[in-house]
C-alpha cells in the first residue's frame, strides 16, 4: 500500500468537517495522518504529514472497541489524558499539563483543552486509509518516513529525544502543581 494516501493525500480534512454528522470518517479499522496548517513549534515544518496514529490498536488478550472515525474525533475534542497528540501538540504548545480529579490522570485543564481544540481546528487536517490491520501497516511508516510527533517505535527519529524530554518536564511540572478541579 502506497505512503501517498498519507504522505500526499488527496484530501485533508478539517476539525469542523470530522466532527459533522455524518461524519467523513469511516467507522472501519485503519491508519490516520495529521498534517498543520502551522506546526505547533519551530523546528517543525507546516503543511506536511507529522504523525500517524491507529484504530483499533493491536492487544494480544482483547480487541480494541476503537475505530477510525471514533480516534479521528476524539483527537480533535477529547483531552491530553486520552490522545498522546493532544499530549505532544499542547506540550509544543507551552500550554500546561495539570493532574486533575484523583490526581493521576493528567490534562492540560478545560481552559488549556479548550484553547488546544481551538488551535487544532484552526490548523489540524486529518485524512486516513482504511486498513484491517493497522498495526503492521504504523509500524511500517513509522520506520520508512519522518514522523517527528509519533514517539512509539521511533526512536531513530531526530525530534525524539526532544520531544520525550518536553513531555517529561511537562509532567514532572504537573506532579509539583496542586491538583485541579
Amino acid at each position: 500500500m502506497g505512503h501517498a494516501a498519507l504522505t500526499a493525500p488527496d484530501r485533508l480534512w478539517s476539525a469542523q468537517e470530522v466532527l459533522s454528522r455524518p461524519s467523513p470518517v469511516p467507522a472501519g479499522a485503519g491508519v490516520y495522518g495529521w498534517h498543520f496548517v502551522q506546526a505547533p513549534c519551530a523546528d517543525l515544518a507546516a503543511g506536511r504529514l507529522l504523525y500517524v496514529g491507529i484504530a483499533p490498536r493491536y492487544m494480544a488478550n482483547r480487541t480494541s472497541t476503537q475505530n477510525l472515525r471514533k480516534r479521528v474525533r476524539y483527537h480533535y475534542r477529547g483531552n491530553a489524558a486520552g490522545s498522546t497528540l493532544r499530549l505532544t501538540l499542547g506540550c509544543l504548545l507551552g500550554i500546561e499539563l495539570r493532574r486533575v480529579g484523583s490526581g493521576k490522570r493528567m490534562t492540560f485543564g478545560d481552559a488549556g483543552e479548550a484553547v488546544l481544540s481551538q488551535w487544532m481546528a484552526e490548523n489540524a487536517r486529518v485524512c486516513w486509509i482504511e486498513h484491517h490491520e493497522p498495526w503492521t501497516l504504523e509500524s511500517e511508516l513509522i520506520s520508512q518516513l519522518d514522523l517527528p510527533l509519533n514517539l512509539d517505535q521511533n526512536r531513530h527519529n531526530r525530534f525524539h529525544s526532544h520531544l520525550k524530554e518536553l513531555r517529561s518536564q511537562a509532567r514532572e511540572r504537573a506532579r509539583e502543581l496542586a491538583v485541579s478541579s
